[in-house]
């Protein structure tokens, strides 16, 4: 018999006797929760569980205008999209031969964009589900949608970023340096784009104009590779985070940089000794507050650090017990969100520097997460090889 039938039959069994089991009580004990790693309970506050995928689940969207469907890309190669209240499949993203890291629908929810990291990126109409485009570039490294337009634009290994029009396939590329365009975002004005590269370089390109408006290197540009970039809603500033553990503010107008805050270890380090591997931290992720002037930086050795922008200073300092891994602000509040590889969310109030709230369910770490526009609900990806729905609605909030 399945799992599945074993469960319909414990349903059947009456578990109101306790006395009777009294004997046997040890012998469930031992049984180990498979799949459940040290430290992780078993608890499982989400919703909704999609379970398609066999392996690692990489990336996750809402579509913006319903926030009713997810897609969802992982490491088995394939990409689905999925209603969010019951994950129900609507339909596979079919033909990757690669993992698929990016996914994303365009900004009317009409068609979806699923790309895997040999470089093959294909796009759907969503509501004929079926393919519309496709395209393969030099491995890929990030992807995203205009604001406005159905364009993609998207950053290879060969440090090309590429521009098409969606589905007619005109197309346009910025060269950057030989080197990995690591991430990029699409301003606000939907004019320019913020490109971060493996070599500490920043530009700001004009989309139209197909040049570079400001190049930030050397002292102004990163030590190490750019791992995130952000801009603030009306696109005038732009925050760029490095494996050098430096986040950068910078006038998106004049490219110019604001500040730099940088991370200071807590404890010196102990030089590593033969073989050991030295403890490395690096900022992955950041994003800016809607309604007040915060910033939010998490980091890999799990400090989440809330910044005052107008006096450029650290506000609150917030503790995790292992690595942040993404974090996003709720559209119209000052509560950041985080998912970290311990497997949890956690919600946290950027004015008290105070937890709200955490949500467990998977067995592995998180990967990617989305939050919907009046943030009830967060859908999480996982190294279990699942997504997960959880309803976040606070009603103190």
């Amino acid at each position: 018999p399945s799992a599945d039938d074993l469960a319909d039959e414990m349903e059947d069994v009456d578990f109101e006797d306790e006395g009777a089991e009294e004997p046997d009580a040890e012998a469930w004990e031992t049984e180990d929760d498979e799949g459940v790693e040290d430290g992780m309970e078993a608890q499982d506050d989400s919703e909704v569980t999609f379970s398609l995928h066999s392996a690692s689940v990489f990336c996750v969207s809402l579509d913006p205008k319903t926030n009713t469907l997810a897609v969802t890309g992982g490491e088995d190669d394939k990409a689905f999209v999925w209603r969010v209240s019951d994950g129900e499949l609507l339909f596979e993203c079919s033909g990757h031969k690669d993992s698929v890291t990016c996914a994303g629908f365009s900004h009317d929810s009409v068609f979806v964009a699923t790309g895997d990291m040999s470089g093959l990126i294909k796009v759907w109409r969503v509501d004929a589900k079926e393919e519309v485009w496709s395209f393969e570039v030099g491995d890929l490294e990030w992807m995203e949608w205009h604001p406005q337009a159905h364009v993609l634009l998207a950053g290879t290994a060969d440090g090309n970023s590429w521009m098409w029009k969606i589905p007619s396939g005109d197309c346009k590329t910025f060269q950057g340096p030989a080197c990995p365009a690591t991430c990029g975002r699409i301003l606000p004005d939907g004019k320019r784009a913020v490109v971060g590269y493996e070599d500490g370089t920043m530009r700001i390109w004009d989309l139209k104009q197909g040049t570079s408006l400001h190049v930030l290197k050397g002292q102004d540009g990163h030590q190490d590779p750019l791992t995130c970039v952000a801009s603030n809603q009306d696109g005038s500033l732009i925050m760029t985070g490095s494996v050098d553990c430096h986040a950068k503010l910078v006038n998106s107008a004049t490219g110019k940089v604001v500040c730099v805050f940088k991370m200071e270890s807590v404890a010196p380090k102990a030089p590593a000794g033969e073989g050991e591997e030295v403890e490395s931290n690096s900022v992955e992720s950041l994003g800016f507050c809607n309604v007040m002037p915060l910033a939010a930086v998490g980091y890999l050795d799990g400090t989440l650090a809330i910044y005052d922008l107008s006096t450029q200073s650290l506000r609150h300092k917030c503790q995790h017990e292992s690595g942040i891994v993404q974090l996003l602000w709720e559209e119209s509040s000052a509560v950041v969100y985080t998912c970290s590889l311990d497997g949890a969310v956690r919600l946290w109030d950027a004015r008290s520097g105070k937890m709200i709230s955490e949500y467990r369910g998977h067995s592995a770490e998180i990967l990617d997460f989305a939050v919907n526009k009046d943030a009830s609900i967060v859908v999480t990806t996982s190294g279990d090889h699942q997504a997960k729905v959880f309803c976040v609605q606070c009603p103190d909030r």
